[in-house]
This record gives structure tokens, sequence and C-alpha cells, in this order.
């Protein structure tokens, strides 16, 4: 039982600690929006202009491309477009494990999926092989596909990644004891998955983990997957608190810094927004008017 409550202790801290990140931005102050163009809210607009260029502009009702914005968003999410364009190199070393990572996301899905089948009765093996149930039988192979492509990309491209970083010089100079530790312990969990499969390559134990827990029942695993699923919860519990977490940041920075053009109107929104922020003025020695202190003596 000890295993079970780890795993819904770890799943629950990953959940909170995400939204805790999450809500932390989100109170941040406005942010200093870039305004790069083309901006993907802007319809049918690709050449860099933008909506401001049209003359009279505030007097017609603002249009927003949801569409160019999710279409942006997928292409960064699953093909990191923007590392792919700006430094390919690094983009061979790094879109394998999270392209593992994706993989590890949707069997993860997938295990749930199968434990729901198994428990309505509809068992994915058979004692002659792989049950002849269509529905079952495509869970079962989706899963083995998923999980092993999933850990074998996510070792790979956490070893590669690691490498990188010590045998580059560049890279050396700017690469953080934290860091060096964030990619050993992907890659540790990632190496202890690959020691799980290799004793069950169609999941089953795995599969086994997760219809336990949907039904509050011990968990019940062979040595190697224990050490798996303790490197993994802890995983869950820690990347949240780290600069990992950038699956959370970088959708705020891209709608509140890359993206957000909302004209800053008299009455709006963004207005109040706007002159919360000037009360907390900097306590420098810029000279601009606009940076003075109000305490005498200080600017």
């Amino acid at each position: 039982m000890l295993l079970a409550v780890f795993m819904y202790t770890a799943v629950t801290a990953f959940v909170v600690f995400s939204l805790g990140k999450a809500r932390q931005y989100a109170r941040h102050p406005l942010a200093n929006r870039w305004e790069l163009y083309p901006v993907p809210g802007e319809p049918g607009v690709s050449y860099g202009g933008s909506y401001y260029e049209e003359a009279e502009w505030w007097t017609r009702p603002r249009q927003i491309s949801r569409a160019g914005q999710y279409g942006a968003v997928l292409q960064e999410m699953l093909f990191m477009k923007s590392l792919f364009v700006n430094q390919r190199k690094f983009w061979w070393f790094s879109y394998p494990m999270h392209l593992g990572i994706y993989l590890l996301g949707l069997f993860t899905l997938l295990l749930l999926a199968g434990a729901v089948t198994e428990m309505f009765g509809m068992p994915l093996t058979a004692s002659d092989g792989v049950s002849s149930h269509t529905w079952a039988a495509l869970v079962y192979w989706a899963t083995a596909v998923a999980g092993f492509a999933g850990i074998f990309l996510t070792t790979c491209g956490s070893a590669a990644l690691l490498i990188n970083r010590v045998a580059d010089g560049t890279l050396r100079k700017y690469t953080t004891g934290a860091e060096y530790f964030n990619l050993f312990f992907i890659l540790a969990a990632a190496v202890s998955g690959l020691v799980a499969w290799s004793t069950d390559p169609g999941f089953n134990y795995n599969r086994g983990v997760v219809a336990a827990m949907l039904a509050f029942a011990p968990v019940r695993a062979g040595l190697p997957l224990t050490v798996h699923l303790v490197l993994f919860g802890a995983l869950l519990i820690y990347i949240p608190r780290t600069k990992m977490s950038h699956y959370i940041g970088k959708y705020f920075a891209y709608h509140k810094v890359l993206w957000d053009n909302e004209p800053n109107l008299k009455g709006s929104a963004l207005e109040r927004i706007v002159e919360k922020n000037l009360v907390n003025r900097p306590r420098d020695g810029w000279s601009s008017p606009h940076t003075k202190s109000t305490e005498t003596g200080k600017s």
C-alpha cells in the first residue's frame, strides 16, 4: 500500500505544483511585450504587418485568429519549431527527448484506457496471446508501441543532451550543476523504465498498477518496476518546482510577451493593469522622468 500512497502523492503534487506555478505566472506584473510581427493572433497578415497599420484602426472591431494561435502553439509543442529554426544543431539532441516525453504522456492515457477496458470485463490479453477483440487488441498494441518508443527516445535524448553539455565547451560554461542533475534524473528514470520494459514488453504490470490505483487497491510490482515507479514519482514531484516547468511558462511567454498586442485603450482592462504596474516605481539611477521615485532624495 505504501507504493500506492506514494504514487497518489506524486500525481497530486505534480498537478498542484503545476497549477501553483501557473498562478504565479498569471499574477506577475505586465510583461514587456515584444510585439514582433506577424502575430499569429491577427488574421490574414503574413508579411510582418499589423492591424495597427490600417487607417483609423481604433474605429473598427479588432479580430483575433484563434486558429492562427493554436496552429503556432501546436507547431511549437509538437515540433519545437523555434529551436529548429534558430538552433538546428541543438534541436537534434533536444527533440528526441521531448518527443519521447509526449509519447509517454500518450502511453499513460493508453494505460488508463487499458485498465478501464479490463475493469469492464474485456481483457487485453488471452491465454494464447493478445485478445481477439478489436478494441482490446488496438489498445494493447498502441500501448506497447507508444510505451517503448517513448522510453527509448527519452533515454536517447536525455543521454545525448547530457553528453552534449559535457562535450561542448561553450555550453559547459553556462551549464549549472542543477541542469546536469535535471538531465541525469530524467535519464535515470528513463533507463529504469527500459529495464522494467525488458521484463514486461506488453506493459501488463504497468496496466495492473494503474488498475490498482483506480480501484484504490495496493500496488503490486516487481523490483524493476518498483524502482522505476519511485524514480518516476519523484520526478513528477520535482519537475514543477524547477526550470523544467517551462511547459507552463511557454504559454505565458507566447501569449503575454511575444503575441500580446492588445491595444491600451482608455477605460480598458489593460489600462487598469498598466496603472497598477505604474504604482511600483523602480528605485534605480535611471534618468527617465517616468522612473522617478516619489520618495525624497531617491530616483
